[in-house]
């Protein structure tokens, strides 16, 4: 694995700095990607760079596969790719790396993309994993990569990847769509804000708009995807006076577009204020845009306002950072936590159990109850005579409800279906 490119002052080995390490480019290489090598910014010494650079993409929804086929069009030699979902049909009108049959098999989104990204380029390496990103492994994942892209459709996650980013030294590009508005912006630590301090955390705001309820069109998907990918191969390849210091918003129906320089770190944050570099004189952050001072979040539709906005009487900058997440449920039988989380874009609820479930058992239950199952290595999703679907993820003690509101609709769901007895039920804490 390709040791991981850091910005924290710490003098780690920069991604430039492997370049003049790496092998000089065979014919195949400067075939393939002679369109790229003449663009004068990337030129063979940025091309050798990006085949030396490892990428974690979280979330291969529709920007993560998006995102994903940029970076191996592009030649960076390692893609991470991690997913929780698995395809479905109403995904195919903007997730450009899925068709037909990824949805009828209920290919897990990581795996599938993985399988179709092999195919594009099969002279990198592409790593899935079929799991949640959480607070407790988010660093595991981000370790040794020289950027984190954000593919994912909800502010948790997103905050966790940031405090994780932040503390390993990785930049983190932030990314977010829904309707026909988007936004972008390259967070890099020590010299740029962190997200917590720019949009607060999860429960800071109210809920914003999301795909499940404004919708979301592809163009503006492609078009953030491209904002982010742009950046990355900025930083990839060494170009990092070129990297945008902005927060980007674009609205295509109708057409708008903004931008408000990044603040620098926060002084008194215990994530990005650790990561600070020196100060220099007047109390700047040496990356930052002079005069910009630490961003704080508008409890208003999860929204963010950096300071010269505001006080210049400016609209707000709406973010679409994605449903809150994280409600609390037990296991009575087991006495074990049970977490739950509200999933973007349909009414599904995951509930993930403290171990994995005895899929085989649950599996003749499901059989005997008459439901329609369709199984493969990753998952077997049953459908009821009702309409509802019960996802359950080999291994992990993961299980996607859908067809519910919330989590006590779906624990209810999930006792009835296994036809659990009073007391062994999964119930809302």
């Amino acid at each position: 694995m390709a040791d991981a490119g850091r910005t924290n002052g710490a003098g780690e080995k920069q991604p430039a700095d492997r370049a003049a390490e790496s092998p000089a480019l065979g014919p195949a290489a400067l075939e393939r990607y002679s369109r790229q090598i003449r663009f004068a910014p990337i030129g063979p010494e940025g091309q050798r760079r990006l085949l030396d650079s490892t990428v974690l993409i979280v979330g291969a929804g529709a920007l993560g596969a998006s995102l994903a086929q940029h970076m191996a069009r592009a030649g960076v030699g390692h893609i991470r790719i991690v997913d929780r979902d698995f395809v479905e049909p109403s995904n195919l009108q903007r997730q450009t790396l899925f068709d037909e049959e990824d949805a009828r098999m209920a290919l897990p989104k990581a795996a599938a993309a993985a399988a179709k990204l092999r195919r594009i380029n099969s002279g990198i390496a592409i790593e899935e994993h079929v799991a949640d990103v959480t607070r407790e492994n988010a660093a595991a994942f981000a370790e040794g990569t020289d950027l984190v892209l954000d593919g994912t459709d909800n502010a948790a996650t997103r905050l966790v990847l940031s405090d994780a980013c932040f503390s390993l030294g990785i930049p983190f590009v932030y990314g977010g769509a829904v309707g026909a508005e988007g936004m972008s912006a390259p967070l890099v630590p020590g010299e740029t804000a962190c997200l917590r301090c720019l949009i607060g955390d999860e429960h800071g705001a109210a809920e914003a708009g999301t795909c499940e309820t404004e919708g979301v069109i592809s163009p503006i998907v492609e078009l953030v995807a491209a904002l982010q990918a742009a950046e990355a191969l900025k930083w990839l390849t060494g170009h990092r006076g070129a990297l945008r210091r902005t927060w980007l918003s674009v609205s295509l129906w109708p057409f708008a577009f903004r931008e408000w320089r990044l603040p620098g770190p926060t002084r008194d944050c215990p994530v990005c204020g650790r990561a600070r570099l020196i100060e220099t004189g007047g109390g700047a952050v040496r990356g930052s845009v002079p005069g910009e001072r630490s961003a704080s979040a508008l409890a208003a539709r999860e929204s963010v306002a950096f300071p010269d906005a505001r006080s210049a009487g400016a609209a707000d900058a709406r973010m679409p950072s994605g449903t809150p997440e994280r409600a609390a449920v037990r296991n009575e039988a087991s006495g074990g936590s049970v977490r739950a989380a509200v999933l973007c874009g349909r009414d599904t609820v995951q509930l993930t159990f403290d171990r994995p479930l005895p899929l085989e058992r649950i599996e003749a239950q499901l059989a005997r109850a008459g439901c329609r199952i369709t199984r493969n290595p990753w998952l077997i999703r049953a459908e009821t005579a009702d309409g509802r679907r019960f996802v359950l993820f080999r291994g992990e003690g993961r299980v996607l409800v859908q067809g519910v509101p919330d989590a006590d609709e779906a624990a209810r769901a999930l006792t009835e279906l296994l036809h659990l007895g009073e007391g062994e039920g999964v119930t809302v804490r």
